[in-house]
């Protein structure tokens, strides 16, 4: 497995010396600063590369994350032509400067979501936390999103009421900015009118409209990836359920299947992420992995702890729900069966995701759940899981 870390590149306050030093060689990341929907210039693109060249460390740009797919395509909204044009363009300019992996979403309006962002974990530190209860009060009393209730359990409103009850502007103006820090690199955040409006922009949209623009898309841009030599790969949902009104369409194996059953063929296929998805109950991660192994091209590892309301926590890569190990094994068992078949792509980029604020990460301002120590940790545990995974294969044949 090809050890990868995510970069924000200029805006990101972790230098690549640093990554390093992590042992990781293999650069994710994106050009932030273009606006969704313009096209990613050939010029733009080899300047993000000679950067990563320029620091002299071996390192090389492996997986795109992400190219972000345009709020009208995902609306369906007007004339798209030009929108699709330019993602194909975008394409071409990356196959053509060799970066061959994009990792996306179809996640209508925000990113992941969490509700707080430095909830205190035992032995110290901080992890990324989403509590059913403020993202409750958020929809019922400060959105006052009208079908908000049918959302949520009577206990959880309950709960959503004392909270918001007992709150001041700082608490509910924290939640808001938490839910917000899932948008990437310097996009503008939304404040409660501004998430209104833009909520309303949804409001004719529900799953099954979206899955028929999602399917429209991949229409569109994977037969152009299958003569560029390109691998798309569909990040799940985070949280996987809807929230804020706000259908979610690859939340478990069944949206999986429907996403890769669009276009039935390699270029169109997941990014694994273990902690999305393990933030449903009703997921197993490795059995989605076995499931769909031959569609993976990228794989996110982290780990998250889930409360019986719909709560959950960012664990330590090796410490929460999902059984990480069983997944890195499926990871594996998948790269030698393509080594198998004498593929050159056997090997799957991953990188340890959102990692706990450890030490002095919290002097850092690095992007919410991207410290440098908490991921160096995750890296360490992961590393010395596949280390310990394919001594075990090679000692019995």
């Amino acid at each position: 497995m090809r050890e990868s870390w995510r970069w924000y590149g200029p805006l990101d306050r972790i230098r690549l010396d640093e990554i390093a030093q992590t042992g990781a060689g293999g650069i994710v990341t994106a050009l932030h600063e273009i606006p969704y929907g313009e096209i990613w210039t050939v010029e733009a693109i080899e300047a993000r590369q000679r950067l990563i060249a320029d620091a002299g460390q071996g390192q090389e740009w492996v997986v795109v994350e992400s190219l972000p797919v345009h709020e009208r395509i995902k609306r369906g909204e007007g004339s798209l032509s030009t929108l699709f044009s330019n993602y194909r363009q975008s394409m071409a300019n990356l196959a053509a400067a060799g970066v061959a992996t994009i990792c996306y979403n179809f996640m209508p309006l925000i990113d992941w979501t969490r509700t707080e962002l430095t909830r205190p974990v035992a032995g110290g530190g901080t992890a990324l936390r989403f509590d059913a209860a403020q993202m409750c009060a958020l929809e019922m009393f400060m959105l006052e999103r009208e079908e908000a209730e049918a959302d949520y359990s009577s206990d959880v409103r309950a709960r959503a009421k004392c909270w918001f009850d007992a709150s001041g502007t700082r608490e509910r103006e924290q939640v808001v900015a938490a839910v917000m820090a899932g948008l990437p690199g310097a996009y503008d955040r939304y404040d409660i009118p501004g998430l209104r409006k833009a909520l309303a922009a949804y409001r004719d949209i529900d799953a099954g409209a979206l899955r028929a623009n999602y399917a429209r898309f991949l229409a569109e841009v994977i037969p152009a990836a299958r003569e560029l030599g390109i691998r798309l790969c569909v990040h799940p949902d985070d949280p996987p359920r809807d929230i804020l009104g706000l259908p979610r369409v690859v939340s478990n194996a069944e949206d999986i299947a429907f996403v890769l059953d669009c276009q039935d063929t390699l270029e169109n296929g997941l990014t694994l992420c273990s902690g999305s998805l393990g933030a449903n109950p009703a997921n197993d991660v490795p059995a989605i992995a076995r499931r769909f192994a031959g569609r993976i091209h990228f794989a996110h590892l982290r780990n998250v702890r889930k409360e019986p309301d719909g709560s959950f926590e960012e664990a330590a890569h090796l410490g929460g729900d999902t059984d990480m190990v069983a997944l890195v094994a499926t990871l594996l068992a998948e790269e030698g069966r393509r080594a198998a078949q004498g593929r050159t792509d056997s090997e799957i980029p991953f990188r340890p995701d959102h990692g706990h604020e450890l030490l002095s990460d919290s002097d850092r301002d690095t992007h919410p759940g991207y410290p440098l120590i908490g991921r160096m940790r995750g890296l360490a545990e992961l590393r010395g899981v596949i280390a310990a995974l394919s001594h075990e294969k090679t000692r019995h044949g």
